[in-house]
């Protein structure tokens, strides 16, 4: 039997969880679905889906956190992601808050409060200065998702993908404990 997954924290209505390899077709439900990746120009292949769970895998043994799984409290339904990966910007690493979400589950707060509930995690446990969301500059309801996180933009990069120029927004919250220190 396999030993259950570890919660990372809990909100209202979810409970943020590492993600397992009995998780994947789960991942292929937001993953695969191409209305839901659209900020990723591309559905990905299941080649491309189980090498996203091996990346989850590695940061939480690396970094000590990654994408969570998002289940809901009532029921153990795994609706998508949300947590904490180290993201290159500039030259440096960020931490950032990031999010995907099966498409049945869009419009009803669950990214929001999940985000909301990392922020808060990685500024009370990690003690993390700042945390970031860098969302495609077309993607308005991510964008949305991080104003209501208390984030304000702070810049645009452009990201390479699939050989595509991809203009993202820096939207940053810096952790009021922190306020004066290093803010990366």
């Amino acid at each position: 039997m396999q030993p259950s997954p570890k919660i990372i924290l809990q909100t209202d209505r979810l409970r943020l969880r590492e993600l397992t390899p009995a998780d994947l077709p789960a991942l292929c439900r937001v993953l695969q679905d191409e209305q839901a990746m659209y900020a990723y120009e591309h559905a990905f292949s299941d080649e491309e889906v189980h090498a996203w769970l091996q990346n989850q895998l590695r940061r939480y043994r690396e970094d000590g956190f990654g994408l969570w799984g998002a289940e809901r409290k009532e029921n153990g339904q795994l609706i998508g992601q949300c947590g904490l990966t180290k993201q290159p910007v500039n030259g440096m690493f960020v931490t950032e808050i990031g999010y995907l979400f099966e498409r049945a589950f869009w419009h009803r707060g669950y990214a929001t409060e999940a985000a909301a509930a990392c922020k808060e995690y990685a500024f009370g446990t990690l003690k993390i200065p700042a945390v970031y969301s860098i969302i495609r500059n077309n993607n308005l309801p991510s964008q949305r998702v991080a104003l209501r996180n208390g984030m304000q933009p702070c810049g645009e990069i452009v990201k390479h993908y699939h050989g595509i120029d991809m203009p993202h927004i820096l939207f940053r919250a810096i952790n009021p404990d922190r306020a004066f220190s290093d803010e990366r």
